[in-house]
């Protein structure tokens, strides 16, 4: 028999199903902050989709979740806002309001929490 590489003759399929659990919270801003200053806006605050109050925000899942923070329908940067996941007392939202910045009094200030729970399976046929 001549030399040749022998390989393991295997059949695989693998699916990856990545489900996004989007939930979102809403407040308007009760004064006017002014930069260099901060708007802390906690869990109470918040109204969810259905327009009851939070009671608490989501944790955020290790490595496969993000937030985004909107004001006055616009996205903000990421390292101007701190979140907290938690109930009352501990859940709360921090924005940093920059030197020569305004966030105006009742302007919408949108919170939206993507976490992903991704399942996989692997079907190995030999």
């Amino acid at each position: 028999m001549p030399l040749k590489i022998l390989k393991l003759a295997i059949t695989a399929s693998s699916t990856v199903d990545t489900f996004p659990t989007v939930e979102r919270f809403f407040n308007e801003a009760a004064a006017t902050v002014t930069g260099a200053g901060t708007l802390t806006i906690a869990v109470g605050d918040f109204w969810t989709d259905t327009g009851a109050n939070a009671t608490t925000l989501p944790v955020l899942a290790t490595d496969n979740s993000y937030f985004n923070v909107y004001v006055n329908g616009v996205l903000q940067m990421e390292d101007l806002s701190a979140y907290t996941p938690g109930g009352t007392g501990v859940g709360q939202l921090v924005i940093t309001v920059p030197a020569g910045s305004t966030i105006e009094q009742n302007s919408p200030v949108v919170l939206e929490i993507t976490n992903f729970a991704p399942t996989t399976n692997t079907t190995i046929i030999t």
